[in-house]
C-alpha cells in the first residue's frame, strides 16, 4: 500500500476522478482493462490535471509509490482495445 500523488485543494470529485484512473492504471498493470474503460478514466483525469506539466508531475510521482506508469499505459491504449502491461 502506498500514498497516492493528490492534491489537496482538489474538490472531493476531483480527487475521485484522479483516483479512478490511479486504479485504472494499476488495473492495466495486474490484470488488463480495456481501453474505453482507461480512456473514460484519463477523460476525466485530464479535465482535473489540465496542464501538461502537472500530467506529467502527478504520472511521476504516481510513478514512483506503485511503479506503474500513466504515460505508458494511455500510449499502449492509442493502439490497442485490451491493455494488460504485466
Amino acid at each position: 500500500m502506498y500514498d497516492y500523488p493528490l492534491d489537496y485543494t482538489w474538490s472531493t470529485d476531483d480527487v475521485i476522478n484522479v483516483m479512478s484512473l490511479y486504479n485504472a492504471v494499476e488495473k492495466a498493470y495486474e490484470e488488463g482493462i480495456s481501453k474505453e474503460e482507461l480512456m473514460d478514466c484519463y477523460q476525466r483525469y485530464i479535465q482535473v490535471v489540465d496542464s501538461k506539466s502537472e500530467q506529467k508531475k502527478f504520472d511521476q510521482a504516481f510513478q514512483e509509490v506503485s511503479g506503474y506508469s500513466i504515460y505508458k499505459a494511455v500510449q499502449t491504449a492509442k493502439n490497442n482495445d485490451w491493455i494488460d502491461l504485466r
